[in-house]
């Protein structure tokens, strides 16, 4: 079967394709009483949509958010909260190409090996739109844990990383990257591999700021656990790592120590390797995961594939495509962190109080 929901007590199932009518998540489990209006909404929508600069694809989607449950005199009732966002600037004839072979690297194939069908327009599920859902979901988890802080930034294109962090940078370029001088490398870096044809992959950071220790659990509940499970359910993500992920296996056992000193009402940490998360339950300091975008499958450069009859063909995928995916994919990351967090918090309360 397919799976479309996920979180425990605090859960959200997507629905629509890209060549939709439209898409949308509906958030069952969100406490009552919190203040929601499609303004509450819109912003992280707005960072995450299409065709805002010449680096993301030209797709004109104004991401409108409606409300259709759950809010009554602007507050949460405590019941499943619908949310839709209307396609309104599809071109379903830019996939004719796609509808009679397979693009390497995209979801096509194997979407038509599990269900003998696909929707190519866009790629229906497996199109990186079906992320504005989450968008949306995330925003109201973010009334949930209003007391975390959560930022998300690029902090690798195509191999070239980012050296410094501004935070107030962020909001400055077209790449939500925290380092000025890495953001005007990208610029030349994304548009050469766009007038090539050809697209590149990112890595994101997001880091939770605010989070108390206890929040997760033992085994098989790990709050890193069910943070890569989140970041990995994101089309295009092929890689998710926690505090200093594969860095920490190079370390000797002192060095990737989180030495802790007596404070004043909690310990004080003198390092972070692990990111936040100890044995699967937060240890109070931030929680950092790192997550990989690979480059976008669908390309102008030609490249061997079989068609649906296993006959050799090649394949060139026109349209409006980013040249690197993940560039959007940083409100995207912070939304599913966000939504992670809202459910363990719920869950620790259930069984902690």
């Amino acid at each position: 079967m397919s799976f479309n929901s996920f979180g425990h007590v605090f859960r959200f199932t997507t629905w629509g394709e890209s060549h939709g009518p439209a898409l949308g998540a509906v958030v069952d489990g969100c406490p009552p009483g919190l203040a929601l209006s499609e303004a509450d909404i819109q912003p992280f929508l707005d960072a995450r949509r299409p065709g805002q600069s010449k680096f993301t694809t030209q797709r004109q989607e104004p991401d409108a958010v409606r409300i259709l449950s759950g809010v009554f005199d602007g507050h949460t009732t405590g019941t499943p909260i619908s949310l839709m966002i209307e396609n309104v600037d599809q071109r379903s004839k830019d996939y004719a190409e796609v509808a009679k072979a397979y693009r390497p690297g995209h979801a096509d194939y194997a979407y038509d090996a599990k269900y003998g069908f696909r929707d190519y327009r866009g790629g229906g599920r497996s199109s990186a739109r079906e992320t504005a859902a989450r968008v949306a979901a995330g925003a109201v988890a973010r009334l949930v844990v209003a007391e975390v802080t959560i930022v998300a930034h690029v902090i690798e294109i195509g191999g070239d990383r980012a050296e410094t962090f501004d935070v107030a940078e962020i909001a400055n370029n077209p790449f939500f990257c925290a380092d000025p001088a890495a953001a005007a490398r990208w610029e030349t870096l994304v548009d050469g591999a766009r007038k090539d044809g050809s697209s590149l992959g990112a890595v994101v950071e997001c880091v939770a700021t605010g989070v108390p220790a206890g929040w997760g659990a033992p085994l098989y509940a790990k709050l890193d656990a069910e943070l890569a499970h989140a970041m990995m359910g994101i089309n295009a993500v092929k890689a998710v790592e926690n505090g200093d992920g594969f860095a920490a296996t190079r370390l000797r056992g002192e060095e990737n120590a989180d030495p802790m000193r007596p404070g004043e009402n909690a310990p004080e940490f003198l390092a972070n390797h692990a990111g936040g998360i100890a044995g699967g339950i937060s240890t109070g300091q931030p929680v950092v995961v790192r997550v990989g975008f690979k480059p976008t499958s669908s390309i102008l450069t030609p490249v061997d594939t079989i068609d649906r009859d296993g006959n050799a063909a090649e394949i060139m995928t026109k349209g409006r495509h980013d040249p690197c995916v993940g560039i959007r994919g940083a409100p995207v990351v912070a939304a599913m962190m966000a939504l992670v967090l809202a459910d363990q918090k719920l869950l620790h309360r259930a069984q902690c109080g």
